[in-house]
């Protein structure tokens, strides 16, 4: 399953949200880094295909037309497309030996040449070796569960090993396994099984991700080696195999009954990659980005199934089911360890639609100067429009523009003094919704510009004349804010029509192109899948781009989202920042000033704050746990730190607790919520009532207490 995208045809572009993920083995096969095991060698031999080998070459043909990058299909982009492969298939470097890699050294510039003819083999010969490998290794796994490994024994197991040699021979190769098997074991002891329950569960373990390799088929092969090469190229350009496309089509629709959460597989793990705002999942808080999946149960009763090392189409499935119904998952939190504690939740599945996804409002209230101010929150999920509705002509079709516009209405009627547009972990969608939103904001003006793969560079107006609202405005963002959310960010930064604050955004500031694939060839229309391929940039109405950089915020927070793991700048071939000529606008003003003046308040408010010093403790104690690199394979020392880790937490905790007269917690079982939940939105309503302070002492007409308003 696809992270989350949404994507609008303008013209001939379309502008998809940012792709957190990328299509890779893994996520297609289910190849672990957890071993399969007592494998049988009856799988039936990969090959290429007269269909596949036709793809190729459309796909080829497509890139060297369109691609913005127009880098040539040589032997230099042949090299990057095999160690691409290679990392696809083994990331961990735990099933090929060194002396394999040497031996496709006689592909690295052969490639360009087979994927120009459609002559794909070499990518299949490399495919079946890993399957030959793969079962090497799982008849090992399983012959070491014969024996229970020394526990007491503190050694280390390196679980990281993206960067790390393959191994040299089969001394090396068994070592790796023998600690990696040892570390599986050791997690299901630690959780409270006893030995032969544990053997139990690493053999069916073993034995489904061995029964799944046995079931590859050639479109996953070809999948993943297509999408090496155009993911060499960008990070945003995907092949889909008509599979995928289709689950791709279902997250652009966002209609279908589960608990709304957008997965990929990491190693041998289904990991949460997004959730869908309005879905059982996010409604429930009690799921996040990066948690990861280890069982599956159905109903409150069902049996709990292992699911690591499974498919990631088949896990999707045991989660979607019919509205109405209840589905257990089993969670190791992100962050923590393999082999931490490890939570059960309940979800009771529901139809995921873009009518759950809808912005909507609420009213904060502050105090300043004995006085209460009103602060509108409208949070916008993502840049949605109906559009076959509003392309048929349906008067009021739904549209981000319009719900915000009936938000704002609704919000002033009741008293708000200021408003916040709170875009965080907003991924981007329809680009002209991101356009006219920004009308709302602006007399008519520029919003975006737009470079094609010619250099011809287009300029987007707001598409409406006249201003909606004109009153105090703050943009709250973070590291998850993306592509249409930085168009509308940025373009509202640009004017000085309010304050960004929160976290430098994402940086995806490129456009892709959909093509489906799906023409008659051999005397039939077979489904042939989809590609997408970058075909352009969009830049400031200041010229610079947002590639990369994304949008600063005039006044930085805190967050527990790792810049230096999310975001553009993080990922391998992204597009450079650039810039272009400016495009013609008038400022409403310079907001420096008054962002300095905030930036003192909010300074002098955050030194000694309790849920500040909460937040930023939890980021330290998260930080640490993503620098840890090595697990012990002793329980003693494991169930030290556990308990260490646990009791930090706690103290944490029951500190907050205390700062605001709540009795402490005696232990994390008993905590149902994050005491820190909500701090940066708390924050931003702060900054916002600042804001409006200062704003009663200007002219300027973006501070106006009185707002004329118009009907949506």
């Amino acid at each position: 399953m696809m992270t989350n995208r949404l994507s609008v045809k303008r013209s001939s572009i379309y502008v998809s949200a940012v792709v957190l993920s990328s299509v890779g083995l893994a996520a297609l096969l289910g190849a672990v880094m957890t071993p399969p095991a007592a494998v049988s060698a009856t799988s039936v031999a990969l090959a290429t295909t007269e269909q596949e080998n036709y793809v190729a070459r459309r796909v080829s043909d497509i890139v060297a037309h369109e691609h913005y990058r127009r880098a040539p299909l040589d032997d230099r982009l042949s090299s990057l497309i095999l160690d691409r492969y290679l990392d696809s298939i083994d990331s961990g470097r735990s099933y090929f030996y060194a002396s394999d890699i040497a031996e496709f050294e006689h592909y690295r510039y052969e490639l360009d040449d087979a994927i120009k003819s459609g002559e794909v083999e070499p990518a299949f010969v490399i495919f079946r070796r890993y399957q030959q490998r793969s079962r090497e290794r799982m008849s090992y796994a399983i012959e070491l569960l014969t024996k229970k490994p020394d526990f007491s024994i503190d050694e280390a197991f390196n679980f990281d090993r993206e960067k790390e040699p393959w191994p040299a021979n089969a001394l090396e190769m068994n070592e790796l396994w023998r600690k990696r098997i040892k570390n599986d074991a050791l997690s299901l002891v630690a959780a409270g099984k006893q030995w032969p329950e544990a053997v139990e569960v690493l053999r069916k373990r073993y034995e489904r991700v061995a029964k799944r390799m046995d079931q590859s088929k050639p479109d996953d092969v070809f999948e993943v080696f297509m999408n090496a090469f155009v993911l060499s190229l960008d990070p945003h350009s995907n092949y889909f195999s008509a599979r995928n496309s289709e689950e791709y089509n279902i997250q652009m629709s966002l209609s279908y009954e589960g608990i709304g959460a957008s997965l990929q597989l990491t190693d041998d793990y289904v990991t949460i990659t997004d959730l869908i705002a309005g879905g059982p999942a996010a409604v429930s808080g009690k799921l996040a980005a990066n948690d990861r999946i280890t069982a599956v149960g159905e109903g409150k009763a069902g049996e709990l199934n292992d699911v690591i090392g499974w498919r990631l189409d088949d896990v999707v499935q045991k989660i979607r089911g019919p509205g109405g119904t209840l589905v257990r998952l089993q969670i190791l939190p992100a962050g923590a360890a393999p082999g931490s504690v490890q939570k059960i939740i309940e979800f009771t599945r529901n139809r995921v639609s873009l009518e759950a996804q809808a912005s909507h409002k609420a009213m904060r209230t502050v105090q300043r100067h004995g006085h209460d101010v009103k602060i509108g929150v409208i949070t916008v999920p993502s840049f949605y429009q109906d559009y076959d509705a509003c392309r048929a002509g349906v008067k009021n079709c739904r549209s981000t523009t319009r719900d915000v516009q009936r938000l704002i209405t609704e919000l002033r009627k009741d008293g708000a003094q200021v408003l916040i547009m709170d875009l965080r972990a907003n991924g981007g969608g329809f680009l002209p919704e991101a356009e006219s939103l920004t009308g709302l904001f602006i007399q008519r003006g520029p919003v975006v510009q737009l470079r094609d793969t010619t250099g011809r560079i287009e300029v987007d107006d707001d598409p409406n004349p006249s201003i909606f609202y004109d009153g105090p405005l703050v943009v709250l963002v973070d590291r998850f804010s993306a592509s249409a959310s930085e168009i509308f960010a940025g373009a509202i930064q640009d004017y000085g029509r309010g304050l960004i604050i929160g976290q430098q955004t994402y940086g995806k500031g490129t456009v892709q192109n959909a093509h489906p694939l799906n023409y008659t060839v051999f005397g039939r229309k077979p489904d042939l899948g989809q590609l997408n391929v970058t075909i352009g940039k969009y830049y400031r109405i200041t010229g610079e781009s947002t590639q990369d950089r994304g949008v600063s915020p005039d006044i930085a927070m805190p967050s527990l989202i790792d810049a230096n793991e999310v975001g553009e700048s993080t990922r391998d071939r992204a597009l450079p920042w650039d810039h272009i000529a400016a495009a013609p606008f008038k400022p409403y003003g310079d907001l420096k000033p008054a962002a300095l003046t905030l930036q003192k308040l909010h300074d002098a408010r955050t030194n000694n704050s309790a849920d500040f010093n909460y937040l930023k403790e939890d980021i330290t104690a998260l930080q640490s746990m993503r620098s840890q690199k090595t697990l012990s394979l002793s329980l003693a020392v494991r169930e030290a730190e556990r308990k260490r880790l646990e009791a930090e937490r706690l103290t944490r905790e029951n500190i907050w607790r205390a700062s605001h007269h709540i009795a402490p917690l005696k232990s994390l079982e008993e905590l149902k919520d994050d005491g820190a939940a909500g701090v940066l939105l708390e924050e931003a309503s702060q900054i916002a009532a600042d804001f409006t302070d200062i704003g009663s002492h200007s002219s300027g007409p973006m501070l106006t207490h009185t707002t004329p308003m118009t009907n949506p």
